[in-house]
């Protein structure tokens, strides 16, 4: 299946070589990447940024994410149009990591993540997210959507909120307590920010809307701090240690350096170590940050294969995403995954090959030598604006929306189920029972599609002269486990007092274990009824089941035809006189 080739598939560097050596790499096309790894590029600084901030961490180190991430992952992955750095899908699942464990916990935790990813691409796994509902999909995004909108309430306000409480419903009664002490000049200056990102599209400009929003919301913060105010900016949040051991405001203008992941501060202020209690605490963590990147990386990589019409790798993407992941954290990067929406911004600037995204990666990391000074007076109230509307864009509302009016009632208890446990609990206690629930209610519809009917009065045998005693049934349907007992357990009800019958299953394409043993224990009932049994027209897989068990005629109890015609001829004539 050669359509179905690029779920299978894996090459290290697949998109890199597919776009830029199997195909010709001409500079016209390479001046195309260039112009859209300069505007991606430019977008995603201060998302890096505030997506940093979100996760509990200082905001460089977003921007190291997008640099050696955004570079590594581009280089060996297999999406050519995919831009990868921090996302918001995974602040949810950082956020408690940084808080309990700090930063040299939520690297240690990248870093297993990495690994995971890499296993899940040796094993092939890429193709799976064929089998992940939309209505999953989209209860776990609106869930994250919510949360991330909640957390981003105390700076939008300039609410006086300490620590946050684990739990969500703590996290609410915590800001609703505050609200009434909210700063009016931060909310200003973030409904200024929020109002221009949610005007500016109407102005139909290439220019994407968060560049003039966070620029005229940290001019407005600019001017209400130089007359009194006291508007929290990056620079008064944040700070690091120069080398002569002064304090600096803001970000460090120095590159990413080397740093073993485990010698990074923990949540106590001391390097947290490496031992394997930790690791066991944190492996649910990691095993959380590989599913959802796996999961996002992979859905980025369908969306723009819609886009473009190309085919991405899936277990090739996994593989980059998995080096990225390893080697990010080493240089004091977070988890990293595709993001869609700087993706589909890539591709619409023009974007030809990989390239875009390591150009991306440079200008992100220009930005940080040379505009450290500058991204300092970023206001955190306009910071939280801009992060409340990636989570409304990340939730899919209208999708949502359609989904609860048009779905099968299933499908919305799936998606009420993911949604409700994102938030209130664990998302990936939230994934795993969507995909579990889903998975059940799917094998319950399909159990209630498989029938039997009589089929004994119908003109095709009434013309055959079916001898007195004899009725024929006709299964519709997989006979799988779900289904094989109350299909049978209706023909033994149905057959009680006939001589014998005929079972025809041209339209049973699937016989597993649960279904074979049902058809033996019909057989045995049979047998002890003294009531014969012919089974007809057996399609291929059943066969083959049958074959495998050594499920062979029984004389005087059951026989095999290959057809409802043959069928019938051989009851006629076996009940006819000799």
């Amino acid at each position: 299946m050669p359509h179905r080739a690029h779920l299978f598939s894996l090459r290290l560097a697949h998109a890199l070589r597919e776009a830029c050596i199997d195909e010709r790499y001409s500079g016209r096309r390479f001046f195309r990447d260039l112009m859209a790894g300069v505007t991606v590029g430019v977008i995603a600084i201060p998302l890096a940024m505030a997506l940093a901030i979100a996760s509990g961490v200082a905001p460089q180190y977003g921007l190291y994410t997008a640099i050696i991430a955004g570079f590594v992952i581009a280089l060996t992955g297999g999406s050519r149009f995919s831009i990868s750095g921090p996302t918001a899908a995974f602040v949810v699942i950082l956020y408690p990591i940084a808080q309990n464990y700090g930063l040299g916990g939520l690297l240690l935790a990248t870093l297993m993540s990495g690994l995971l990813l890499i296993i899940m691409a040796l094993m092939r796994l890429g193709r799976f997210i064929e089998y992940i509902p939309e209505s999953v999909t989209l209860g776990f995004t609106g869930g994250i959507a919510v949360v991330i909108a909640t957390l981003q309430i105390r700076d939008f306000f300039g609410l006086p909120v300490g620590a946050m409480p684990e739990h969500y419903w703590g996290k609410l009664v915590l800001l609703a307590g505050a609200l009434p002490e909210l700063d009016g000049v931060s909310t200003l200056v973030a409904g200024v920010t929020l109002a221009l990102m949610l005007l500016w599209p109407r102005l139909k400009t290439p220019v994407p809307p968060h560049l003039p929003a966070v620029i005229v919301g940290s001019l407005l913060a600019l001017w209400f701090n130089a007359n009194g105010a006291a508007v929290e900016t990056i620079g008064s949040r944040f700070s690091y240690l120069m080398p002569d051991g002064s304090v600096g405001a803001g970000i460090p203008p120095v590159l990413p350096e080397f740093a073993w992941p485990w010698q990074q501060m923990g949540a106590s202020g001391e390097p947290i170590g490496l031992s394997w209690d930790l690791a066991r605490e944190l492996l649910p963590a990691a095993f959380a940050i590989a599913m959802l990147g796996a999961i996002e990386s992979l859905l980025c990589a369908v969306v723009l294969d819609g886009m473009t019409g190309k085919r991405h790798s899936a277990n090739s993407e996994l593989m980059g995403q998995g080096i990225g992941n390893i080697l990010t954290p080493f240089f004091g990067g977070i988890t990293a995954t595709a993001a869609i929406a700087r993706s589909a911004a890539n591709y619409r600037a023009g974007a030809e090959s990989p390239v875009s995204a390591m150009v991306h990666a440079l200008v992100v990391l220009l930005a940080l030598v040379s505009l450290a000074g500058l991204l300092a007076y970023l206001p955190m109230p306009a910071m939280a604006a801009l992060l409340m509307v990636v989570a409304w864009n990340m939730s899919e509302a209208p999708k949502s929306v359609h989904l609860l009016k048009t779905a099968p009632r299933s499908d919305i208890l799936v998606f009420l189920t993911c949604f409700s446990l994102t938030v209130a609990l664990d998302m990936v206690i939230a994934i795993t029972t969507g995909i579990l629930l889903a998975a059940v209610l799917f094998m319950r519809e399909m159990a209630q599609m498989t029938r039997v009917t009589d089929i004994t009065a119908s003109s095709r045998v009434a013309d055959a002269g079916l001898p007195e005693g004899w009725q024929v049934f006709k299964i519709n349907g997989p006979l799988f486990f779900a289904a094989a007992d109350r299909i049978f357990g209706e023909l033994a009800d149905l057959s009680r007092n006939a001589r014998g019958f005929i079972l025809y299953m041209d339209g049973v394409t699937i016989l597993d274990a649960g279904g074979l043993s049902a058809l033996n224990k019909l057989i045995a009932t049979c047998q002890r009824d003294g009531t014969q049994i012919v089974l007809a027209d057996l399609q291929f897989q059943p066969l083959k089941t049958l074959a495998r068990a050594g499920v062979k005629p029984v004389a005087g109890v059951s026989s095999f035809s290959p057809s409802l015609e043959d069928a019938l001829q051989l009851v006629s004539q076996s009940q006819s006189p000799a």
